[in-house]
């Protein structure tokens, strides 16, 4: 027997087809598909430096609902704001409005409401553990083939302004010679570089008040048996050098603090500008930035090498100067070579030129020292994801690492982030990545040897009044119209 339905016109069975779906609906689904999406396509350069459950969304707490502002695209959002020209909030409230745009057809409120609370759950910790994936990841590579091989680990500090607020100055107060209202908060920034390739390999955060000795004390884990510390003289110290002798860490510093030993005091005379001395151990005072158990651990002298650097070449302030270092095997370590290594120190500041010129990171823009502090660490995880993206690019050439230049992979990045979210295979995009690559190890900076360039600014500042007391308190000049009153 056969059975058949009877549908008569005009009568609905809801059981045969779904019901309409709603404008509000077909909105919801369109949004429920950005969720699983990344915000930017920078997934697509740097995802494979940092590993997908560190953005992984949290089992509970923040970040743990499926949102639009998820903990992924809240990540990505941040990472582009501070890879981006402007890095405002708005801009990137505006890039995700019209990524709504295109996929949906709708348009959503541009406001900076959501994104900025979404920043503020970020944990600081989580973001740490990214950074020091990516420290880690570039820690040994590139490492230099002078002096025997041996990791360089370059160190200098380096200062940072931030919106003046009440919590800002509490925790990175303004100079002293500053009237209050009328400065900014200061905070001072120590961090450990591989000399090699530029990776910022740990970092550590004070204010005015915090010496680079003892900032560099805590990133004494970033050390590894076999490495060499290069530093300036700030750095010279007896205690500082001790302790990384006894864990098999070499210095090379400028001699800070005492006078030069002569060659009739030497223990031996290499050359008439290389000597093997002996420092003797520094008296323990109340003003030592270490403690009395401490000083007491040091031994009673530390055998070193004084090496005098005669500078011959324009366009250096001093004319000679001497290097102290705990390298005292003359065949190994000849003398020119460790006067070479200490001339590539200025490097250190071309890496905080690149952080804080190039990326912007000289004037923050949080309001308080949490959102502060996620700035920073965002900027370093930028600079260190730049760097991999450097090192991966020249994996199959024969250049080097520093001679790529590093705000031309930053503008490559930012142009090519753009073709990288348009729709297309995944092996169009493989192919597109391929040749970001290229791009990037194309950049090539021209070497140019003993150029000298007199520190003057030619460009003229506006002639604006400064700033003298609190704005509040400053009154406005009246405006005065070149019109009388009755005139046409």
């Amino acid at each position: 027997m056969y059975f058949t339905t009877l549908i008569l016109p005009n009568l609905h069975l809801p059981k045969q087809r779904q019901p309409a779906r709603t404008a509000q609906q077909k909105l919801t689904e369109e949004l429920s598909k950005l969720k699983k999406k990344s915000l930017v396509q920078l997934g697509e350069c740097f995802g494979k430096f940092i590993p997908s459950h560190h953005l992984a969304s949290s089992k509970s707490g923040s970040h743990s609902r499926n949102r639009v502002f998820s903990k992924q695209n809240t990540f990505w959002a941040f990472l582009s704001q501070v890879l981006d020209a402007e890095g405002g909030c708005k801009e990137v409230a505006v890039k995700f409005q019209a990524f709504v745009a295109k996929s949906s057809g709708k348009a959503i409120s541009c406001s900076t409401s959501a994104y900025c609370q979404a920043r503020k759950k970020l944990d600081e910790t989580w973001l740490e553990n990214i950074f020091k994936h990516l420290s880690q990841y570039l820690s040994h590579a590139a490492c230099s083939t002078r002096l025997q091989g041996r990791r360089v680990i370059v160190v200098d500090g380096t200062g940072l302004s931030m919106p003046d607020t009440v919590k800002n100055q509490d925790e990175w107060p303004q100079q002293k010679n500053q009237t209050l209202g009328c400065g900014f908060p200061q905070a001072a920034l120590c961090a450990c570089f591989n000399l090699a390739n530029g990776a910022l390999l740990s970092y550590e955060l004070g204010n005015k008040k915090s010496h680079e000795l003892p900032m560099l004390r805590q990133q004494r884990g970033t050390f590894e048996k076999g490495d060499i510390f290069l530093g300036d003289k700030g750095f010279c110290s007896y205690y500082d050098q001790s302790t990384f002798k006894d864990k098999g860490v070499d210095s090379v510093v400028t001699l800070a603090r005492r006078k030069p030993v002569s060659a009739s005091n030497a223990n031996k005379v290499i050359s008439e500008n290389d000597l093997l001395i002996e420092w003797p151990k520094p008296k323990y005072s109340k003003a030592s930035s270490y403690s009395k158990a401490d000083w007491e651990l040091l031994p009673e002298t530390l055998p070193l090498r004084q090496i005098k650097v005669a500078v011959t070449q324009p366009g250096f302030r001093v004319q000679a100067f001497y290097i102290v270092t705990t390298l005292l095997d003359e065949k190994l370590y000849p003398a020119d070579e460790i006067a070479d290594l200490y001339f590539e120190r200025w490097d250190v500041e071309l890496f905080f030129r690149d952080i804080k010129t190039t990326m912007g990171m000289d004037i923050l823009r949080c309001k308080s020292p949490a959102m502060v502090r996620k700035e920073i660490m965002m900027h370093l995880i930028a600079y260190n994801c730049i760097q991999s993206l450097i090192m991966d690019a020249i994996a199959h050439t024969k250049q080097k690492a520093r001679r790529i230049s590093f705000k031309a992979s930053l503008q490559t990045v930012r142009l090519w982030s753009t073709q990288l979210a348009q729709d297309m295979s995944d092996k169009k995009r493989h192919d597109l990545v391929r040749l970001l690559y290229q791009s990037i190890a194309q950049n090539i900076i021209v070497e140019r040897l003993g150029r000298s360039e007199s520190r003057a600014v030619k460009r003229r500042p506006k002639n604006h009044q400064l700033l003298t007391a609190p704005r509040h308190q400053m009154k406005p000049i009246p405006y005065r119209s070149k019109y009388k009153a009755g005139n046409a």
